[in-house]
Order: C-alpha cells, then structure tokens, then sequence
C-alpha cells in the first residue's frame, strides 16, 4: 500500500515536472492542520466592522456576510455546469438541486433579519449605510446572468426593443435593476447605481458574454429532447425559478417592508429606490426559464403572495 502511494505521488509531481523527494521533504517542515486556521476563523471574525454603536448593526453585517458566503456556493455550482461539455441529466438535476438548497436557507434565513433587530436600532443605523444598497451585490447579478438569457433579465418595458442583435452594452442600459437608480426620461443615475457600474460594469459584460451561451436556461436547450422532458429535472427547474424570483425575493421584500413601511409611511431606500416596485415580483416578472411555465402561471406571477 505504501509504495502504491509513492509511486502515485511520483507520477503526480512529475507530471508536472516535480521531484517528489523535494515536495516530501516539505512536508517534514510544515505544521499539522488545525480547525481554526483552515476555517481562517480569526480573519472571518474580524472582518464585521460596525459604523454606529448599536449592537443589532453587527446582525445586519454578519447576515449579509453569510449571503454573499452563500451567493459564492451557487456560484460555484453553476460555473461547474457551465464548463461541463456534455453534461447529462442526472448531474444537471443535482447540480440545480444544489443551487435550490442553497436558496432555501437563503430565504428561510430573512427571519433572522426580520426579527432579530430592533427597529429603532436599524433605523438608526440606516441612515449611516447611505448610499450603499442591497442592489450592489456583484455576486447576486452574477447569479441572475448565469441562470437565464440576458432577454429574461431587461426591465419588461423594454424587452420587445431589444434582441441577440442588440449590443451588450444597450442591453447593460436596460436591465431590470438599473429601474431602482434611474430616471429613464432624463438618463440620469443615481450615485449608487453609477458607484456600481464604475466599479462592476466592464466585469459584469465580460461574464455576460460567457454565460450568454452557458447559463442554466441554455444548458437545459442544448440537452437532448427527451432529457427536456425529464420530470425531475423540469421539476428542479422550476422550484429553483420560483424559489429565487417569487419566494426569497418575497422574503426579502417582507423584511424591508417590516422596517421601512411604518405607521403607513414608507421609508425611502438607502440607495435611494422606489424598492416596493423594484423588488416585489409581480411588477418585473422575472423568470428565468419561461416556456417551464404556463400562461396562465407567467400571468399570474407574483401576485398568489
């Protein structure tokens, strides 16, 4: 068994052009292994850095922290299924199965946000975030590039104006999102939205240009028609739609609205959107994986929450 084992770390070190008595002696010098230096545990406990003295803005921070944790596994998921040449059903399934999880603790978790803040406290320490937005999350618009064709994400208004001719660049200009920072009859932006793209936009039409072709909705066409027809696959599908554009961004809306809609008066967005249209379903549709659903569901999306 041991010279198995030495000759496979031999073959593995010369394949790359490697001694393999170098690498063994290295590892005569390094230190065994522990939880709290593979886990970077002190690094990840210190990377909350408040602004006010309230303690319930720590909450804040460290649930949003644990998102964009959670945004980087679904990322990694997809960029899986998006490099897999000839990827069949069984692992698509699991894969979307994955993904879907990842959004069930995702939306499950906003009761940790709804209720766990004083609402005094939070609408405190708001007013300290301004102009920084939930919408500037990278990873999330990542997300929503890799799942579906760029047509499923423009603003709806303008979708019948704009095809596969239309540059990436024109496209960028109407996506749905950039409705929570833009006046469309002057084009002016907010700070906010013109932080984002200053700091995201180029990245973001680089990984549009790849997941154009190699997001899930045109990896799901690309298989076979019987595999399309697939009932667990259709049915992976669809709770993962459902799931990130009706039941998480319902979880989200229903946080906002607990602390920002108060005796009857809406609070303005710190980012400075009219976030009850831009967040709430039934204004947008957006769906990931449109022909997986009915009309009579497209019609009615959003609207049964």
């Amino acid at each position: 068994m041991k010279s198995k084992i030495t000759n496979q770390l031999k073959d593995k070190y010369e394949a790359i052009d490697q001694d393999v008595e170098v690498h063994l002696e290295g590892l005569l010098h390094s230190k065994p292994i522990n939880y709290w230096d593979y886990i970077q545990t002190d690094a990840l406990l210190n990377l909350q850095v408040q602004r006010t003295v309230f303690p319930d803005e720590n909450v804040f921070i460290m649930y949003h922290q644990v998102n964009e944790l959670l945004f980087k596994m679904v990322l990694s998921e997809m960029d899986q299924i998006a490099r897999h040449n000839n990827i069949d059903t069984e692992t698509f399934t699991s894969k979307i199965n994955r993904i879907s999880r990842y959004f069930d603790v995702l939306t499950s978790s906003f009761s940790i946000m709804k209720d766990g803040m004083d609402v005094d406290q939070y609408n405190k320490f708001r007013t300290t975030l301004t102009p920084a937005s939930g919408f500037q999350s990278a990873q999330y618009r990542k997300i929503e590039f890799a799942s579906t064709e760029l047509i499923n994400l423009i603003d709806k208004r303008f979708r019948n104006s704009i095809d596969k001719n239309s540059t990436y660049e024109h496209a960028f200009e109407h996506l749905y999102w950039q409705a929570a920072g833009k006046d469309y009859k002057t084009g002016k932006k907010t700070y906010t939205l013109s932080a984002f793209e200053a700091r995201y936009k180029e990245e973001f039409i680089r990984f549009t240009k790849f997941y154009q072709d190699n997001n899930l909705w045109s990896k799901f066409k690309t298989l076979p028609k019987k595999d399309q027809a697939n009932k667990d696959l259709i049915k992976a599908m669809r709770h993962y739609d459902y799931t990130v554009n009706i039941k998480w961004v319902m979880a989200h809306y229903n946080t906002a609205n607990h602390y920002l809609n108060i005796n009857g008066k809406t609070a303005e967005a710190t980012g400075g959107s009219e976030w009850v249209k831009y967040m709430h379903p039934k204004y947008q549709k957006r769906i990931f994986f449109p022909d997986l659903w009915t009309e009579k569901e497209i019609a009615t999306w959003g609207l049964d929450v």
